[in-house]
Order: C-alpha cells, then structure tokens, then sequence
C-alpha cells in the first residue's frame, strides 16, 4: 500500500513540476513578447540583459534542419521521455531526484514547443519597430507548427577582444556567454547537468524502465 501511495505521489510530483516550469517559461515568454520590440534589450546589470530575440532553431537559437522537421521531431521527442517518465515511476526503481531531473526536461522541451506550435497562430509579427500583440486564432505571423521561439536571458559575463596574435580571430570582439535564452532553456540545461553530475546509476539503468 505503501508503495502504491510512493508511486502515486511521484507521479504527481513529476505532472506538478511540468505545470509549474510551464507556466513560469509562458509568462515570461508573453511579458517580453508583449512589451519589447525585437532586437531591444534591457540592462539590468553589465553581464545581464533581457534582450528579446527571436529563432526557428533549438536550445540556445542552434539550427540545425527544417523548421517543420524541428516541429514535428520535438512533438516525438516529448512523447517519448513523457512516456519514459511513466514507466520510471510505474517501475519504482529510480531515484526522486531522477524524476525531478527528468520533469525539468520534458517540461522545458514542451515550453519551446508551444511556441512552435501556438505563437504563429495567435500573434502578430514582431519587428524592431513595433511590439506584438494577441490576434484571434489563426490570424497571426505563421502557420501552425511554424511559430518562432522566444528568448530573452543574455548573460556577456566575459567581453574582451582577441589579441592580435591569435589566429583567425585575433583583433575580433570576444563574449562569454554569448547566446541569448530562455527559461525552457535552462530547464533542459539543468536537468541534464544534474542527471549526469548526480544519477549516473540511474540512467545506467535505463533499460529497466521499458520492461
């Protein structure tokens, strides 16, 4: 009985920690989408700035394949650690702090997916000359699948120039850490940072799930 309430409890935890990132990641994403030109940033100290940008691509604005191809992959790509999840809770053989790394995952891989999916439907395009703003469904900048993804944490903590006698980049300007991101970003960065500093025991075992 104990061990059903356990396993209970766990999924819960991993459906709230989802809920919760989800939120978080849409209402900033919306606040900035809503309010900022495309292309302005805020300073709020020298190594941080909101900076609304932009991207077609995946984690940090890397692009690598088709937009629709990118779409569609993230949709399968969610299914399949949502339902890897359900199968590490139902097997109860895995830590908490597994679980809870993997929730902060799939929850920042579906917080990026929205705005493929929704934001070309229900907003207008932004520009550095004018803010967005809400349009009735079906009505905004892109089809479905299509919609860009928001980001907006850009963190130059390290800006200096490359001395000249480096090759190929010398005289050139130099920042750490250059890309722009967002909260689902830095979900999906944690939680696989976390899962291979903490629970490598957990992911070598990997395959006890799917039995």
């Amino acid at each position: 009985m104990k061990q059903d309430i356990k396993h209970v409890g766990m999924g819960w935890i991993a459906v709230i920690i989802v809920a919760a990132i989800l939120i978080v990641d849409q209402i900033i994403k919306i606040e900035v989408k809503t309010n900022m030109t495309l292309g302005e940033a805020l300073h709020v100290t020298d190594w941080f700035y909101i900076e609304f940008i932009e991207n077609n691509g995946m984690a940090y604005g890397m692009t690598f394949i088709n937009k629709l191809v990118l779409s569609l992959f993230r949709l399968v790509a969610i299914g399949a650690i949502g339902w890897y999840i359900w199968r590490v809770v139902k097997s109860r053989l895995f830590s908490k702090g597994y679980i809870v790394c993997l929730a902060m995952v799939l929850a920042g891989a579906a917080g990026n997916l929205i705005d493929c999916l929704f934001y070309g439907l229900i907003f207008e395009a932004s520009t550095p000359f004018s803010v967005a703003g809400f349009v009735p469904f079906g009505e905004g900048y892109s089809p479905f699948l299509h919609g860009k993804v928001v980001d907006m944490f850009y963190f130059p903590i390290i800006q200096t120039t490359w001395p000249d006698w480096v090759p190929m980049w010398g005289g050139d300007d130099f920042v750490f850490f250059s890309p722009v991101f967002n909260f689902a970003d830095s979900c999906i960065s944690v939680g696989v940072v976390l899962l291979l500093l903490f629970f490598r025991k957990d992911l070598e075992r990997m395959s006890a799930a799917w039995k």
